[in-house]
């Protein structure tokens, strides 16, 4: 079992993201760590890595550079982030207690999960067999980020989480509401939801008229399928949710059906 420190309290904390080393939501995570902690490290990448989900750097070298005391930014992606932290950068006769992940500009709901830089550096760190939580704060696209809103439920979150098992290979993903600090509904556990994902596809021309394409992100009041008690539904209704995540993407039902009917 992976646990959670019943008590953060001067507990060593590492940090990343996949939103780059300056991101808002990464100063406003360290932000929380800090009312626990005055050990924290921070590892990210060098520039923004959204959606490169759990991939690791392996053509290219990685190069990493500090840029201040426990801070540290890598020329890769989340994961190589964390590996890189743990087994690297920070002594390894001292490692940290907990992986804390984000805060991510955008929520991390229903499919989001498998492209996410975010939560990728929180599976990079449950694999790694530390207590690691991702954290996602959802904004309206006709406004800017609330990062208060977003501290303010981080630590309220963590806080709540102290002392909690997890199986190994399992990690948690928050997401956080565009809400105003204080004005969230409440905290509830709730599993990933299924959803039509309508990406933003958009066509251009270039100066010698050859074809190229933007790949944007979903609009969250675009979603379809909204199913009942699931991460997106009770985010969008204004709760804070706390969705369990495994590694394991086996479909043990299928594995035992398909034993059945394919008896070798």
């Amino acid at each position: 079992m992976l646990i959670l420190p019943a008590d953060l309290t001067g507990a060593r904390i590492l940090i990343s993201n996949d939103d780059g080393i300056h991101a808002p939501g990464i100063a406003a995570l360290e932000k929380v760590a800090r009312q626990f902690s005055d050990d924290v490290w921070v590892v990210a990448p060098e520039s923004e890595q959204s959606g490169v989900a759990h991939s690791l750097t392996l053509h290219l070298p990685l190069r990493v550079r500090q840029l201040g005391e426990k801070r540290y930014a890598v020329t890769g992606t989340p994961t190589d982030c964390v590996l890189l932290a743990v087994r690297e950068i920070i002594p390894r006769d001292e490692p940290p207690v907990i992986v804390l992940s984000g805060i991510n500009r955008g929520s991390n709901v229903a499919e989001d999960v498998t492209y996410s830089g975010t939560i990728a550096a929180a599976m990079e760190g449950a694999l790694l067999d530390l207590p690691s939580v991702a954290f996602s704060q959802h904004y309206q696209e006709s406004g800017p980020v609330n990062w208060e809103t977003a501290a303010y439920y981080g630590e309220q979150a963590l806080r709540h989480l102290q002392g909690i098992a997890l199986p190994k290979g399992h990690l948690l993903s928050v997401n956080i509401p565009a809400v105003e600090p204080g004005k969230a509904k409440g905290f509830r556990l709730a599993p990933q939801g299924q959803r039509r994902i309508m990406e933003k596809l958009v066509k251009r021309e270039d100066p010698k008229g050859r074809p190229y394409y933007w790949i944007g992100g979903t609009s969250f009041d675009e979603l379809k399928d909204h199913t009942p008690g699931s991460d997106h539904s009770l985010l969008k209704e204004g709760y804070v949710t706390l969705t369990p995540l495994c590694l394991d993407l086996t479909s043990h039902a299928l594995l035992e059906a398909l034993g059945e009917r394919l008896a070798w």
